[in-house]
C-alpha cells in the first residue's frame, strides 16, 4: 500500500471539523467510509466532505474491506468496547484521547492489538506539531539547563449540562477531556512517571463533573503542576522551566491550521523586566494532517508509532491518581 485508507467510527463534530480535513491534507492518507448509528447523518456528512461510502451502523464499517485503519472519535465510554472490536476485525486504530476512561481498560484495548497484530494509537494531536517536537528537543539538547518545572493551564466555558463534557457518565469532565494534555505533556517533557501526585477536584453540584481540576506531578528530577477547566474563560498555556532559561509556548494545544506558531525561549538578560528573549516561529502546519501523516508512515513502512499505546495506559494511571488523592483529601 502506498495510501492510508480511513474509515471513521461516528460523526461527531471533531471528525467533520477538524480529523477529516486534516487527513484530506494528509500525504499518505485517504478517508473513504464514514459511519454512524443514524443513516442520514452518515449519508449527511459523507456528501459534507465527499467521502464515497456512508455507512448506517459502525458494525458494516469495521465489515468494509476497503478500510485499513479507523478513527474513533466516540464518547469517552465507548473507546474501550469500538478500539476492540475494531481490532479484532484487523483495522488499525487511532482513537480519541482520553484512549479509555480506565487504565485498566485502556490495558485490554492495547493486548488487543498486540494479539492482533494491528497499531494502536492515542490522537493525542498537539505533540506531533513541528513547533512541539521543536521543544522536546530544546528541552533535551540541555538548552534551558536541567528541566526543573512544567507549568500548564487548560480551559474553556461551557456549562450546557446536554453536553457529553458535562456528562460524568460517559467520560464528561475537565481532567478526561483536557487536564490529561496537562498530564501528558508533563510526563513527555521529564521522560518518566511522577513518584507523588496531588490532585484538587472541584465538581458541578448537579452533574458531578469535575469542573476545575488541579495536580502537582513530582518527578525524580524535577515537578509539573497544572489546572484545567471547563467553567473559565477560554485559555492554553504551557510554561517550562530550567537551570538556565524557560520556554512559553504561544498556543500549545489547539494550534490553529493556517497560522504560525511562535514559541518563546528566554536565557539571560535582565528577566523579569528585560529577559533576552529569542522567538522561534513556525510555518503552519495542520496538526491533524501531520498526526495522520505519523500514523500512515508506522502502518505503511512498518514502523513503531510515534507514540506507543502504552502511553495512554500510563496517562490514565498518573488521572487515576490525581482523582484518587482529591477524593482521599491529600
Amino acid at each position: 500500500m502506498s495510501t492510508l485508507r480511513w474509515g471513521i467510527l461516528s460523526a461527531a463534530d471533531i471528525a467533520r471539523t477538524k480529523v477529516i480535513p486534516g487527513m484530506r491534507r494528509s500525504t499518505r492518507t485517504e478517508v473513504v467510509a464514514i459511519a454512524s448509528r443514524d443513516a442520514t447523518r452518515a449519508r449527511a456528512v459523507a456528501d459534507e466532505l465527499e467521502i464515497p461510502v456512508a455507512h448506517a451502523s459502525y458494525e458494516a464499517l469495521l465489515a468494509d474491506s476497503s478500510v485499513d485503519a479507523v478513527y474513533i472519535p466516540l464518547p469517552n465510554h465507548l473507546h474501550a468496547e469500538w478500539t476492540i472490536r475494531a481490532v479484532r476485525a484487523g483495522k488499525h486504530v487511532m482513537c480519541e484521547k482520553p484512549l479509555a476512561m480506565t487504565s485498566a481498560d485502556a490495558r485490554r484495548m492495547v493486548d488487543a492489538a498486540q494479539d492482533a497484530g494491528v497499531l494502536l494509537m492515542e490522537a493525542f494531536m498537539y505533540r506531533l506539531h513541528p513547533s512541539w517536537v521543536a521543544v522536546r528537543e530544546l528541552v533535551a539538547s540541555g538548552r534551558i539547563g536541567r528541566l526543573t518545572a512544567v507549568q500548564s493551564w487548560f480551559s474553556y466555558y461551557n456549562d450546557d449540562p446536554t453536553n457529553i463534557r458535562n456528562i460524568r457518565e460517559v467520560g464528561g469532565g475537565a481532567l478526561y477531556d483536557i487536564g490529561c494534555y496537562c498530564v501528558n505533556l508533563s510526563r513527555t517533557l521529564f521522560g518518566s512517571e511522577p513518584t507523588r501526585v496531588v490532585g484538587s477536584v472541584r465538581r458541578d453540584p448537579s452533574g458531578g463533573t469535575d469542573v476545575l481540576s488541579s495536580g502537582l506531578l513530582e518527578f525524580e528530577d524535577g515537578v509539573a503542576t497544572f489546572g484545567c477547566s471547563t467553567r473559565a474563560e477560554d485559555d492554553q498555556r504551557v510554561h517550562i522551566y530550567g537551570t538556565r532559561g524557560r520556554i512559553s509556548i504561544g498556543i500549545p494545544f489547539n494550534i490553529p491550521p493556517d497560522l504560525p506558531t511562535r514559541v518563546f525561549v528566554s536565557a539571560g538578560g535582565d528577566p523579569p523586566v528585560a529577559p533576552d528573549t529569542e522567538v522561534l516561529t513556525f510555518e503552519p502546519a495542520d496538526p491533524y494532517a501531520v498526526e495522520a501523516d505519523r500514523f500512515a508512515d508506522a502502518v505503511l513502512d512498518g514502523a513503531p508509532p510515534p507514540f506507543p499505546p502504552d502511553d495512554a495506559v500510563a496517562n490514565l494511571r498518573v488521572m487515576e491518581r490525581v482523582f484518587a488523592s482529591a477524593e482521599a483529601g491529600s
